[in-house]
């Protein structure tokens, strides 16, 4: 893989800051730019939704890479997985599209369950509970748009996705959802106005913030293991 180019795509800001930060990025016009053992990287932040992640994985196969990588937080479905948990599905589906995507893994990664993409950011029980019998492990909102535009271009794909929530904890709600911008940052005078209803939601947050942390690092990491592998 020495001398080759892979694109590595992600969502959100504090899902973006430990891969520029662990791979030692440098901006260079609007994309992130490094190598890692012999690897060129190409970089840079989607932005939250499945029309975001096509928009940037067509950039990404228009920059004639080699394998474009998804790397970021994930809703887990299953209460005995622990925050910080990396998946490794067997499939990728679009809920919105009714198609399903396999991702390239490294030889001896044993992969399974389903991760489950979708425009609809779900909280329902009884929906994520259907979920979870239909054998999904986690869900987020970008990955099956970048399978594909991948595979219809051609182009290996891989995941790399940690559990930063589950659905049995409710941590995260509709309401946390309708302050959150395009990057995965808060809006400042919803989120005041969010904790000026009920002062004591502060303390879910800092939970939220820092799972979302510990979750982020985490992905970051499973991605530069791939990286290693490849180099």
């Amino acid at each position: 893989m020495a001398s080759k180019r892979v694109a590595i795509l992600v969502p959100m800001q504090i899902e973006f800051d430990p891969i520029i930060t662990k791979l030692d990025l440098q901006l260079v016009d609007d994309t992130y730019v490094g190598t890692y053992r012999g690897i060129e990287l190409v970089t840079f932040l989607t932005n939250i939704g499945m029309l975001e992640a096509r928009k940037a994985a067509e950039r990404a196969v228009g920059l004639d890479v080699d394998l474009v990588m998804v790397v970021g937080i994930c809703g887990g479905l299953d209460p005995d997985r622990e925050i910080g948990t990396v998946i490794r599905p067997l499939v990728v589906a679009d809920r919105d599209r009714g198609t399903q995507y396999r991702p390239v893994w490294a030889e001896g990664v044993s992969a399974n369950g389903t991760l489950s993409s979708s425009n609809e950011f779900v909280t329902d029980p009884e929906a994520t509970e259907a979920l979870r019998r239909a054998g999904v492990i986690a869900v987020d909102m970008e990955t099956a748009a970048v399978a594909n535009v991948c595979e219809a271009a051609g182009v290996p794909w891989s995941v790399h996705r940690s559990i930063s929530d589950r659905a049995s904890d409710g941590l995260v709600d509709n309401d946390i959802w309708a302050f959150t911008q395009p990057d995965g940052s808060a809006d400042p005078d919803a989120l005041a106005k969010y904790l000026r209803a009920d002062p004591r939601r502060a303390v879910a947050l800092a939970q939220v913030a820092r799972d979302t942390e510990i979750a982020a690092n985490a992905a970051a990491d499973d991605a530069i293991a791939l990286l290693r592998s490849l180099a």
